[in-house]
């Protein structure tokens, strides 16, 4: 793990070892632009309840023996006034499997401890708000508003996109 501080915050891994961190070594990596349609943005948007920056996302699809073993994103939000970044991985059926913190220059008392990312994990896109069994942290309350946020809008996508082009069943839970 790479860490380099400074005082505007710390980068712990960088774009290759965050892809390693999320499908391990030997994994065949790919990369998967998404071009959204008008609808598609408008669609991913009211699903994840979050404005999206562009038109333009990047999925990262990991393989073994040419098996889709699982998708990441690595998405960069503000928290007050500086940035963190996300490394998102989903299953292949499209639920959270982990959270890692790429970068965060904010003051280090503002970022969630990975205990709290746990949470999100093998949930479905409707259970994650803060009112349907998320707890925030104390002190922190923008740097977890801002990863949940993020982590609802790679699900969105997810579903939105993939899943309907890889055929994968809806997560939804009855």
């Amino acid at each position: 793990m790479m860490v380099a501080s400074n005082t505007t915050g710390q980068i712990y891994y960088s774009k290759n070892e965050a892809l390693e961190l999320a499908f391990g070594k030997g994994a065949t990596i790919e990369m998967l632009p998404i071009f959204f349609t008008d609808e598609q943005m408008h669609n991913t948007e009211r699903l994840a309840r979050v404005k999206l920056d562009s038109a333009l996302f990047t999925f990262y699809v990991g393989k073994r023996k040419g098996q889709i073993i699982g998708y990441a994103a690595i998405e960069t939000h503000t928290v007050r006034t500086k940035p963190e970044t996300l490394l998102i991985v989903l299953t292949p059926q499209g639920e959270a499997r982990d959270v890692e913190v790429l970068a965060f220059h904010e003051p280090p008392e503002y970022q969630p401890p990975g205990k709290w990312f746990e949470q999100l994990y093998h949930k479905v896109l409707e259970e994650l708000d803060f009112n349907t069994g998320v707890q925030g942290i104390t002190g922190a309350t923008l740097s977890t508003r801002g990863a949940l946020a993020s982590v609802r809008k790679v699900l969105a996508i997810h579903r939105i996109i993939l899943a309907k082009h890889h055929k994968i069943p809806d997560l939804v839970k009855q």
